[in-house]
């Protein structure tokens, strides 16, 4: 597969890139919509059971079952409408049942898992390595807005995301396999570590365990080394980000906000871009 993707002209294997991006990102768009409301479900179905209650009996629903429909009229959506992108100005940013918006992140999660898909490809070729870090950067997306908008950061992929990274670097030694055994270890106690001392002057959580274990993952992807750097920069973001939000007037001084979009954003650079950083940030 990979030789016969090598000798096709750059321009084709670009635009081939390209398309399986934007049609894996229509795909993270259902994960990012319907993984929370998944998980919701069985939290509920479990505290039933626990209470003995009796449990509500829903129809299936998961990352297939049902069929894509309107979120607000429940109306089945066609599936020349779910063709990335093209749907969205086909159906001109409305649903055709109900003409209710339909919200700009669907577009922009596909365009822009298209590109990043386009840019890893460019940078590492049809490599194995190239194969992981693409599969890294959409697990990196779906947990970027739902944390985002959620305030989770589910076990359902970042425990995953921890074994996959450490296998990655087992087979590609993208870095070694000691520096990613590390890097998890380190990655989850540095976090947990800042938790408790911050708990224990403050009485207040500054950090959910959901980042302790996705900087665990980025530790098992990019490696101990590239964990201070990694931190420095997601405490920036992280600062940027809240500025925007206060001056938007979605927070207040005071509340809290998620911390995984910060280490997503710090994560993806540190590790994707790694060969191409400044020597001073070298790990």
């Amino acid at each position: 597969m990979l030789t016969l993707l090598i000798e096709l002209p750059i321009i084709v294997q670009t635009i081939l890139v390209l398309i399986a991006g934007s049609v894996s990102g229509s795909f993270l768009n259902v994960v990012i919509y319907r993984l929370p409301i998944m998980l919701n479900n069985d939290w509920r179905l479990q505290c039933q059971s626990f209470l003995d209650l009796p449990q509500d009996e829903k129809p299936r629903f998961n990352l297939l079952l049902p069929a894509s429909t309107c979120p607000s009229c429940k109306a089945p959506i066609k599936w020349w409408h779910n063709i990335p992108l093209v749907g969205f100005f086909l159906l001109k940013g409305k649903c055709a049942s109900c003409s209710t918006a339909i919200s700009i992140r669907y577009p922009l999660v596909e365009a822009f898992h298209a590109l990043v898909w386009v840019l890893v490809y460019w940078l590492y070729g049809p490599t194995p390595i190239a194969l992981g870090l693409m599969l890294f950067s959409s697990a990196l997306l779906v947990l970027f807005f739902i944390d985002a908008e959620h305030k989770l950061l589910p076990d359902d992929i970042t425990l995953p995301l921890l074994w996959a990274g450490l296998l990655f670097n087992l087979f590609t030694q993208h870095t070694s396999i000691e520096q990613a055994i590390w890097g998890a270890v380190w990655g989850y106690l540095v976090l947990w570590i800042l938790f408790w001392i911050f708990k224990l002057l403050t009485g207040k959580e500054g950090f959910g365990y959901g980042d302790f274990k996705l900087l665990a993952a980025l530790g098992a992807w990019g490696g101990a080394l590239c964990l201070p750097w990694l931190l420095l920069i997601s405490a920036c973001t992280g600062l940027l980000i809240a500025l925007f939000l206060r001056l938007t007037g979605r927070i207040k001084a005071g509340d809290q906000f998620p911390f995984g979009p910060a280490l997503v954003i710090a994560g993806w650079i540190m590790i994707v871009l790694q060969p191409w950083l400044p020597v001073w940030m070298s790990i």
